[in-house]
């Protein structure tokens, strides 16, 4: 791992500022950032999402993002780049996933961070449950 990359899998709230702050560089003109947070939904049953649960195999995913974070290095001139998941559960509007990413030009980060959003979400080892109002669990399965 690169000590431009930080890649972490958190059990507490995603610090967005500081993701901010760690991709900001005098060498990037352009910075992108994601994220992923928990929304308001009604399920069939007119329930109402309260979380979503995460788990991850931990030491198998913290080896997949960084296998990302080099792939996407090799692809695009990236300054810096920050990869955090969330374990645990996830309130509505918090969010359980952050990306950021610096490169000297918007083009480059706007392509990396979505290249990094839409690989983890197909192949990281993180699953999520979603927790109902009636305390009912529903396990989403990813979709390659």
């Amino acid at each position: 791992m690169s000590a431009n990359d930080d890649i972490r899998i958190l059990a507490g709230s995603l610090d967005v500022p500081q993701a901010i702050a760690f991709v900001t560089t005098p060498a990037a003109g352009g910075l992108a950032i994601f994220l992923g947070t928990t929304r308001s939904e009604k399920n069939a049953d007119n329930r109402e999402l309260l979380s979503l649960h995460y788990q991850a195999y931990e030491a198998m995913a913290l080896a997949q993002l960084q296998q990302l974070a080099a792939t996407a290095r090799q692809r695009w001139p990236i300054c810096k780049l920050v990869l955090l998941h969330r374990i645990g559960d996830v309130p509505v509007s918090e969010p359980s996933v952050v990306i950021a990413v610096s490169t000297p030009h918007r083009a480059d980060a706007f392509e990396a961070c979505r290249f990094l959003i839409d690989n983890l979400k197909k192949d990281v080892a993180i699953w999520k449950k979603e927790v109902w109002s009636d305390g009912t669990g529903t396990w989403v399965h990813g979709k390659k």
